[in-house]
């Protein structure tokens, strides 16, 4: 993992995660940008997606429910004051097929939090036999819950290597 520091006052850092997947740059794009890809491996372990809606372009929508269906993630959920249930809304901000994908979503879900938004952009580059994806995103409003995105972020990219190995 790396970090970036923000370049304006009050901006939050930016956290990038990079991996390379032994993979087609269609088939890692089709993770990201379909229903049926995304709800096979987005989210944590111990989480289900479904999605929605979606609409793939600048301006357009992924509206998903996440639900723990894990008995230990639905017990951490209810201890946290969280809902073991959330329906979120994803804005794409940027659509480049097959190279970037950008996005904005509001983290609404937190007890005693303001809601705020946050920006993710996801780049992808074949190198030879792999495809290179940087995930940038933007930190959260305090260590504790950056340390938490940046885990479920790890932990849905190692679902995402499953994925694509199996498929190999």
């Amino acid at each position: 993992m790396s970090e970036a520091t923000a370049s304006k006052p009050g901006q939050r850092r930016v956290i990038t995660l990079e991996r390379r997947y032994r993979a087609s740059l269609e088939d890692v794009w089709r993770l990201w940008t379909t229903k049926e890809g995304i709800e096979s491996w987005w989210g944590p372990d111990g989480f289900a997606v479904t999605v929605d809606h979606l609409d793939l372009r600048a301006g357009g929508e992924l509206r998903y429910t996440m639900a723990a269906v894990a008995p230990e993630m639905i017990e951490f959920m209810q201890q946290d004051g969280m809902l073991v249930e959330t329906s979120l809304t994803l804005v794409f901000t940027e659509v480049e097929s097959l190279r970037r994908l950008s996005y904005t979503a509001l983290a609404d879900f937190i007890p005693h939090i303001e809601p705020y938004e946050m920006a993710t952009t996801v780049s992808l580059e074949q190198e030879g036999g792999e495809v290179r994806m940087v995930l940038a995103f933007d930190a959260m409003h305090d260590e504790a819950w950056t340390e938490r995105a940046v885990l479920g972020y790890e932990n849905e990219l190692e679902r995402m290597a499953k994925l694509l190995q199996s498929a190999a």
